[in-house]
């Protein structure tokens, strides 16, 4: 089976109902494993089903809507407005490659090669921040982009869309990692900010198009930050927000994190406090970040 038939059947897998992110990685090990002695071409739903292992419900999901007209109406959309990058491409990174549940296809606008630069470092932080975060940025991007970083952030309100305005502003390269359709805004303010990202940087997801935002993709979109970075720097996060779950999941694949130290009374501080109290790196200044690059 060539290549560009294989990663037909990932988007169709992708696009289709009733799969998840976990059954398409489970059919993609199981595809890797036997691509020598299967003939992919008669592979119907049913097998498939049975090699994603998916329940009884999500099954008759997946059957049902898996050669469906309705289907092929998503597949040639997003086939004919949307360029994608699948895990048996070769540029595919690899930092994603050998992370946790690695995405089977990223849709994209931009500048894909992006996804392999040498120095990327995520930021993360509080939806609703303080002017202490933006005063920490506008010490610490500048000088990470003068040296080459790309930053890779999540576009939501707040730290994200900070991070990619001020590496911008700086005359650096940012991505975007969003939890939607590349034809939707989430949050609708940075429609303008992310079509200029997607013209001038790079857009990625692994959503389909019209695919509205839900509560889940935001920790599946984490995870895609998580490790396709270096680093992840936490710059601003109460206890127990999405922040610190991006910063676990960096540690899980072996990534560093850093965190900007607050004020010990400042409930907006106390996640990056206490993630230095467990061991990330309290940034200072860029060269903490800059030094552990330089391995």
């Amino acid at each position: 089976m060539n290549i560009e038939k294989i990663k037909l059947l990932l988007l169709k897998l992708r696009i289709s109902k009733g799969i998840g992110i976990s059954g398409e990685h489970k059919f993609y090990q199981w595809m890797h494993k036997n691509q020598k002695s299967v003939c992919f071409e008669d592979l119907n739903a049913k097998i498939i089903a049975q090699i994603a292992q998916l329940n009884v419900k999500n099954a008759k999901i997946f059957i049902g809507d898996f050669n469906s007209h309705a289907m092929y109406i998503r597949l040639n959309k997003n086939l004919k407005f949307c360029k994608y990058i699948s895990i048996v491409d070769t540029d595919y990174p690899i930092a994603l490659k050998e992370g946790y549940l690695p995405p089977n296809i990223l849709f994209y606008q931009g500048d894909k090669q992006l996804m392999n630069h040498s120095k990327l470092l995520g930021v993360v932080g509080s939806r609703k921040h303080t002017k202490y975060a933006i005063q920490a940025l506008q010490s610490i991007l500048p000088d990470c982009v003068r040296l080459d970083f790309a930053i890779v952030s999540g576009l939501a309100q707040g730290v994200d869309k900070l991070s990619h305005q001020c590496t911008i502003a700086s005359g650096g390269s940012t991505i975007a990692v969003i939890g939607t359709g590349l034809d939707k805004y989430y949050p609708a303010e940075n429609q303008e900010l992310q079509d200029y990202i997607s013209k001038n940087h790079l857009v990625m997801t692994e959503y389909p198009l019209d695919t509205s935002t839900a509560k889940f993709h935001f920790p599946d979109r984490n995870r895609i930050i998580a490790t396709l970075v270096r680093g992840v720097l936490v710059v601003e996060a109460k206890s127990h927000s999405g922040s610190l779950i991006t910063a676990n999941l960096a540690l899980q694949n072996n990534r560093e994190v850093f965190a900007i130290p607050g004020r010990i009374n400042d409930i907006m501080s106390k996640g990056c406090n206490d993630l230095i109290l467990a061991g990330a790196k309290p940034v200072l200044s860029f060269k903490d970040i800059v030094e552990e690059f330089q391995y």
